[in-house]
């Protein structure tokens, strides 16, 4: 099994001796910042596959990493904060992390979320390897979308549109089935691959953070309806 690259990102060096105990223990290989900068840089020259990034740093805050790194890669980004609130997890995932974890946390349970992490990244990209090596079912469209399975681009018009992971699985599993209607518990089991426990805020946030990228006007949605009371749906066209 290839081995994964876990950097994390934080200016606390007592944490990051901690949770280099445990990753190493779980055979990750880890890499170390303690600024933003020197995180972008690693980004830019190591091959990794998850982040674990503090949000209070000097300097470039780990909200301004985060949506720097959306505009390089796609992996997934774990928050770490001490912000408790819900409003502060939503706007941790609203620019594009996969996961909130909030300080002090155990660290078996870090570990656990970046291993489920993975897990979630990895199933989601298999479909593509499946279209890759079939010859079927690599490209999806609907009414001016178009999305590779293969190699995760997606276009509207012709424009094209950069998705964060979780974006993408939404909008690839609402493409799939135009006109079907998703709970909110629907869509977060099925691309969150975990059980919804008062996770509507979460699924909102993606949604609407898809929206923005899709759509002409977010407000007025053409492709992703709301259905009052039920959930969402791709129109059917």
């Amino acid at each position: 099994m290839k081995e994964q690259t876990v950097l994390m990102v934080d200016d606390e060096a007592e944490i990051i001796k901690l949770i280099s105990l445990y990753l190493k223990q779980e055979n990750f290989r880890l890499l170390t910042a303690s600024t933003g900068t020197e995180a972008l840089e690693l980004i830019d020259q190591e091959p990794i596959d998850l982040v674990v990034l503090d949000i209070m740093m000097p300097g470039m805050n780990g909200i301004e990493v985060c949506m720097a790194i959306r505009e390089r890669k796609q992996m997934p980004i774990i928050f770490l904060s001490a912000k408790s609130e819900e409003i502060d997890k939503i706007h941790g995932l609203s620019v594009g992390a996969d996961d909130y974890v909030v300080k002090p946390f155990s660290p078996l349970e870090l570990v656990a979320r970046i291993k489920s992490q993975l897990r979630r990244y990895a199933s989601y990209r298999a479909p593509a390897d499946d279209a890759s090596s079939n010859g079927m079912g690599e490209i999806l469209k609907h009414d001016g979308i178009t999305m590779s399975l293969l190699t995760h681009q997606v276009t509207v018009e012709d424009n094209e549109v950069r998705l964060t992971p979780r974006e993408f699985s939404i909008l690839e599993l609402l493409m799939r089935s135009p006109g079907r209607v998703y709970s909110m518990e629907q869509l977060y089991e099925t691309v969150w691959q975990e059980t919804f426990f008062e996770s509507g805020n979460t699924v909102m946030v993606h949604i609407r953070k898809l929206r923005e990228k899709i759509e002409q006007n977010p407000r007025e949605p053409r492709y992703i309806k709301t259905v009052w009371g039920v959930g969402y749906k791709m129109e059917r066209r």
